[in-house]
């Protein structure tokens, strides 16, 4: 298997413009043209105020092949009521007007500010140009096209071989706030020319979703705007993939690695970040429970600005531990490490463990929180960053 920067993949064109939806001079407008016969699987957000685009593009899906993803920055168009939703279904046939489709062939995704909607004149100019733009080569553009608060691009491929074929994988994906897993988190586009089946690439959408975007999370706020994107087009060689062979199960460890290598993207670009945590708890009862209290310590405002300060206030990994929503814990059972050094055995402080060794562990960009719980055998893995004073600073100053 081979991972580069990032490959075009057959059956799908991409252009990314500059339309001026919110600010001028910069790429604010993406349309992916996706080959016929391709066939699309997505997750949404779980937010009750999901946002115009979202449910557009859920009605659309469930009626029709898409034939265009259309993504604007600037504007979420989130809890902007009725008139958000013409807006978002005028922009659906603005595209199909240009590209000569029809309008519930358009799946739209937004993203930026909640409770305004975007100008449509924006999209009067830039859809034009978007389409006029098409390349098989315009996934770079892309990339920063879909960026809000991020810092910079995320864009991964992977090119793996199954019977003598070449299959190619690639995607990109946005966010820096408001990260918090609740189906799958930001927006994510991942396509590959391999041959899927529709009920395959649909199993495989959530469960892949499931183990990256899933399990990061920033600052514990959801969005109204999340949504995955799986495409298959169907263009390579290789016979179709329809059940979980083991030449499939290759393909999809290929769409594992790009789906948690862009999940972890955004943990590492997230807003004021300085230190990516890697939070994974054992010997859970379920992997529930294991999930639960990884995101409880992941989520701890006091736990990620103690990663931020390098401080390590190892008691305020115990105390996330001991307020995780589960059934059951026995403390006297609970070990926990912070890289390689032990700070807690069996409930209490580790007769190893010293300050100074726990300072060391805790100044590295990378930090690795591994809990065992005593109860079980099952094991989850959250991905989370540091708090530092940034994160308060753009998120202060984000509307202006």
């Amino acid at each position: 298997m081979e991972q580069l920067s990032w490959l075009p993949v057959p059956g799908i064109r991409v252009a990314a413009v500059k339309a001026e939806i919110k600010k001028p001079n910069r790429r604010d407008l993406v349309v992916f043209e996706l080959a016929s016969g391709a066939r699309t699987a997505g997750v949404f957000t779980l937010n009750r105020f999901c946002a115009a685009p979202v449910q557009v593009t859920k009605k659309h899906l469930a009626s029709k092949s898409p034939k265009y993803l259309m993504i604007n920055t600037g504007y979420a168009n989130a809890g902007t009521g009725e008139l958000g939703m013409q807006d978002c279904l005028q922009s659906c046939e603005l595209l199909a007007q240009v590209a000569q489709c029809s309008a519930d062939e358009v799946l739209p995704f937004s993203t930026g500010v909640i409770g305004q909607r975007f100008p449509l004149a924006a999209f009067e100019r830039g859809l034009p140009d978007a389409i006029q733009s098409l390349d098989e080569h315009g996934w770079g553009k892309a990339s920063e096209g879909i960026m809000t608060t991020d810092t910079r691009p995320k864009i991964t491929s992977r090119r793996v071989e199954i019977d003598g074929e070449a299959i190619t994988i690639t995607g990109i994906s946005k966010g820096a706030g408001m990260i918090k897993p609740n189906m799958a988190t930001m927006l994510g586009f991942i396509a590959t020319d391999a041959k899927i089946s529709q009920s395959l690439l649909e199993k495989w959408s959530s469960e892949l979703a499931n183990v990256s975007f899933n399990r990061i999370t920033i600052d514990g706020d959801t969005s109204t705007n999340d949504c995955c994107v799986l495409v298959a087009t169907g263009c390579g060689g290789h016979a179709e993939f329809d059940t979980e062979t083991a030449e499939a199960l290759v393909l999809k460890h290929a769409l594992e690695q790009v789906y948690v290598e862009l999940a972890q993207a955004i943990v590492r670009d997230g807003e004021g970040a300085t230190k990516f945590v890697e939070v994974r708890v054992d010997q859970a009862l379920t992997h529930d429970d294991a999930r639960i209290v990884a995101e409880t310590v992941a989520h701890s405002p006091l736990v990620k600005t103690a990663l931020f300060a390098s401080d390590p206030n190892w008691g305020r990994i115990l105390a996330a531990v001991g307020r995780a929503p589960i059934a059951e814990l026995d403390v006297n059972q609970v070990n926990i490490w912070i890289g390689d050094v032990q700070i807690v055995s069996r409930g209490g402080v580790a007769n190893s463990y010293t300050e100074e060794q726990g300072a060391n562990v805790m100044a590295a960009s990378d930090i690795a929180i591994r809990i065992e719980l005593g109860a079980g055998d099952a094991s989850e893995t959250v991905w989370t960053c540091d708090f530092s004073y940034d994160y308060v600073k753009i998120n202060a100053e984000y509307r202006t």
